[in-house]
Parts: C-alpha cells; sequence; structure tokens
C-alpha cells in the first residue's frame, strides 16, 4: 500500500467490498464521498465503509467508486482484483468480441444456402424497352 493513499478499497469476509480513509483525508470528506459511491458505515467499526447490496454487481461497482475517486484526484490503493487498473478496457472487449462475431459470419457460408446446399437465384435483367414502357405508364409530373 502506498503511504500517500486517500482511500483503501479491498473485500472482508463478514462485509464484503470495504473501503476506509487514510489519515491523509479528513473524516467528513471521506464520509461525503464514500456514501456518494454507496458505501455504507459499518456499525460499531469507525472509518470502515461496505458496499450496500454488494450482490448487485458489486465488483463492477467497486471498480466504479475506485476510478471516480482516482478521477476526483485522490491517491487510491486497491486489491488487484478490485483495481479497474488491472481490468482490461470492458469496451475493447466488446468491440473486439463483436469483430470476431462478424469475421466468422462472413468467413462462414450463408444460413440460407445452408437448407437447399444450392446458391439462390439471380433475377434476370430486364430489356431497356421495357423499362422505358414502365416509367412512361407511371404517373405524370
Amino acid at each position: 500500500m502506498d503511504q500517500r493513499s486517500h482511500f483503501v478499497f479491498g473485500t472482508h469476509p463478514d462485509h464484503g467490498f470495504v473501503a476506509t480513509a487514510t489519515a491523509h483525508t479528513p473524516i467528513h470528506l471521506a464520509d461525503w464521498y464514500l456514501t456518494r459511491e454507496t458505501f455504507e458505515q459499518v456499525s460499531g467499526t469507525p472509518g470502515l465503509y461496505r458496499l450496500t447490496r454488494p450482490e448487485q454487481d458489486g465488483p463492477r461497482r467497486t471498480r466504479q467508486a475506485v476510478h471516480d475517486l482516482r478521477a476526483q484526484g485522490f491517491a487510491v490503493y486497491a486489491d488487484y482484483s478490485l483495481d479497474p487498473v488491472s481490468e482490461p478496457d470492458l469496451s475493447k472487449r466488446l468491440v473486439d468480441a463483436r469483430q470476431a462475431r462478424i469475421a466468422r459470419a462472413a468467413a462462414g457460408r450463408s444460413p440460407q444456402l445452408r437448407s437447399t446446399g444450392a446458391p439462390l437465384p439471380v433475377p434476370a435483367p430486364v430489356p431497356g424497352a421495357a423499362v422505358t414502357a414502365a416509367r412512361r405508364a407511371g404517373r405524370s409530373r
């Protein structure tokens, strides 16, 4: 842990995802930030906060809290599993997965062709005289 950290995040066997402020952060400021990041103070343990409703995507919400506090200029220490820096960028992973699906689909045969094995019929070209006659039969401007 860095000695200049303002907040420390980790896991606790009884309280789940927890956070605490170090001596470098005033108590009222730590309380204000952590409650806005959906942490609540653990009764009987001053300075210890736990994530509310950890069963609702607790790891992601804790990583988001770490990210938000760092964006505010605080030095934050977090366990490796809760540190957003250690997680690959989710949006990049989603884009890569989508591109891989598109590439697999483009490399495979069309589902329309799989059923019969024969290529789809190509419509015959329309002769030029029929096109002009169809245009004349349409509405006038």
